[in-house]
């Protein structure tokens, strides 16, 4: 069974109730009689590990270690073979 938090309305008495959930939900202070209100509080939940929205379609964090810029392919022309003629590497190939 639930326990559910109350605070009396006239002296400010803070208690607890367990009952079932289809139990009415009118209370009185159990100090001075006087009708109680629920007191409702923020619950915790911490959704970890994967198969939860917050952790399984977070954006990727971007790999920064790798700055450095990457290699450019190679020109056909500077192995030797045929390539554009105004390929700046056409003109250093050694035949």
């Amino acid at each position: 069974m639930p326990t559910y938090d109350f605070r009396c309305t006239a002296c400010a008495n803070e208690f607890e109730v367990t009952r079932p959930m289809r139990a009415t939900q009118d209370e009185s202070c159990p100090t001075c009689g006087a009708p109680a209100v629920k007191v409702f509080a923020p619950v915790t939940v911490a959704f970890k590990g994967s198969g939860f929205h917050n952790t399984d379609y977070r954006a990727k964090p971007v790999d920064t270690s790798s700055d450095a810029p990457k290699p450019e392919p190679a020109c056909p022309a500077a192995s030797g073979a045929a390539g554009c003629a105004s390929c700046p590497a056409a003109g250093t190939a050694t035949d």
